[in-house]
């Protein structure tokens, strides 16, 4: 081969190699029931993707199904493309997750909440993003019941299923925990997916909770707890928000919003699927590992009093130091 063609077919080989290093990730995601806008738990999903697009120069695309079977639709049509990693948020998508995964061996999949089952093997290509929930809830009780001025506090819960049971169970100890005289009345919008997009079902929850002398009341219902946000203003009385910071909705009637971080969960897979350090199986993020957390700053800490927010600090080391067991049902 002459010195021009041998320099012309390694120009070619460089070339095709720097075009390929240089394709971009692909990612598809699938919301959660009460999709974009729920100024909760989907929207910090969309919050890690889209710095996954500004600091990783990702493709990302993504998908709100209507209707239960168009979840597994939205992520077959993904894995049936060129996507490299698909992610599907929320417990429901589990099923889902694990068919479409078993039918594409080659591709990766995610799933925020991944609803773990001891008697079923997690294909190898899945990530099941877990919470430990209860403990940033634990915290959340302390300071509803050490700000609370007549020792009943309420909890709202979405769907009423083993993931919200986390949150209820965890806050109703850390209640406890801070005053073993206060009472906590908890209420569930509903047992379908759409107990997470009912804000009428929270606000009516809210208000009979207020109604019967609580005055903090903690959601975990999505969408549904800007109903309860709204009761709050009726009655004047505290709420507490949850996934992402929620002081926004109801300026000076949300004490604290007790924090899941989503969007740093769905970042980190996906820039491991870039790196490619992909592994499948069980990712559990809690105080620890600051997957979990709940909202002190400029906007509400002079609602929390000084009390509360010791008692919280000294719950979080003992929580992450194991010398307290929060339950999680």
């Amino acid at each position: 081969m002459s010195p021009k063609k041998s320099f012309l077919a390694f120009f070619l080989v460089c070339s095709l190699g720097a075009s390929a290093a240089a394709a971009p990730l692909k990612v598809g995601l699938v919301f959660d029931v009460g999709g974009r806008g729920d100024k909760s738990f989907n929207d910090s999903a969309f919050r890690g993707l889209e710095r996954a697009e500004k600091e990783l120069a990702i493709k990302k695309e993504y998908i709100e199904p209507t209707e239960a079977a168009d979840r597994e639709n939205a992520l077959r049509q993904f894995a049936s493309g060129d996507f490299d990693l698909i992610i599907g948020i929320g417990f429901i998508f589990t099923d889902d997750v694990n068919r479409v995964a078993k039918a594409f061996p080659k591709k990766h999949f995610a799933c925020v909440d991944y609803a773990v089952d001891p008697s079923k093997t997690i294909p190898g290509n899945v990530v099941a993003l877990k919470f430990r929930e209860q403990e940033s809830s634990f915290l959340g009780g302390v300071i509803a019941a050490l700000t609370s001025k007549t020792k009943k506090v309420g909890f709202v819960g979405g769907m009423d299923v083993p993931l919200i049971h986390k949150f209820d169970a965890g806050f109703n100890a850390g209640a406890k925990w801070a005053d073993p005289k206060v009472k906590v009345l908890v209420s569930y919008a509903g047992v379908t997916p759409e107990a997470f997009k009912d804000p009428a079902k929270g606000k009516e929850i809210a208000l009979s909770q207020f109604d019967q002398g609580a005055d903090v009341i903690y959601h975990a219902s999505g969408s549904t707890g800007l109903g309860v946000f709204e009761a709050a203003r009726e009655k004047h009385g505290l709420a507490m928000g949850v996934d992402s910071d929620q002081y926004k909705d109801a300026p000076g009637f949300v004490l604290t919003s007790i924090t899941k971080n989503v969007d740093n969960a769905v970042y980190d897979v996906i820039k491991r699927q870039q790196a490619g350090q992909f592994k499948g199986g069980v990712i559990e993020l809690g105080l620890k590992e600051k997957g979990v957390d709940y909202i002190y700053d400029d906007h509400n800490k002079a609602m929390i009093p000084a009390a509360a927010r010791a008692k919280a600090e000294e719950a979080r080391k003992l929580i992450v130091a194991k010398k307290i067991s929060v339950p999680f049902k």
